[in-house]
């Protein structure tokens, strides 16, 4: 099964099993995972679900679109290198992905 670890701004680790087809967004709101805010329920019109992702993962991701791009420009914590939404990121079979969420997303 897929596992996605947040980690939030203190070093604060939590792994969680996720459903295939999810998005990470998700499945952290179904698990009480703190820091992600997700006010828009993941429609794509704020940025209350960013998260920095782990360098080592990041690349076995599907690339941003240009409304997320665009998006994580209005986040509370300004956008880094590995920064995405993860509204925006599916979970796929066998993924075992590493997240940190910003110290505020609002």
């Amino acid at each position: 099964m897929p596992t996605i670890t947040y980690t939030d701004a203190e070093g604060e680790s939590r792994s969680v099993e996720a459903n295939v087809g999810d998005s990470v967004m998700e499945t952290a709101v179904r698990n009480g995972v703190p820091g992600i805010v997700a006010e828009c329920g993941g429609s794509l019109s704020c940025a209350t679900c960013h998260v920095f992702v782990d360098p080592s993962d990041f690349a076995s991701l599907p690339p941003m679109e240009e409304m997320e791009d665009e998006m994580l420009y209005g986040a509370a914590v300004d956008r880094e290198e590995f920064s995405r939404l993860c509204c925006q990121i599916k979970v796929t079979d066998g993924m075992d992905l590493q997240v940190t969420t910003p110290k505020t997303q609002v």
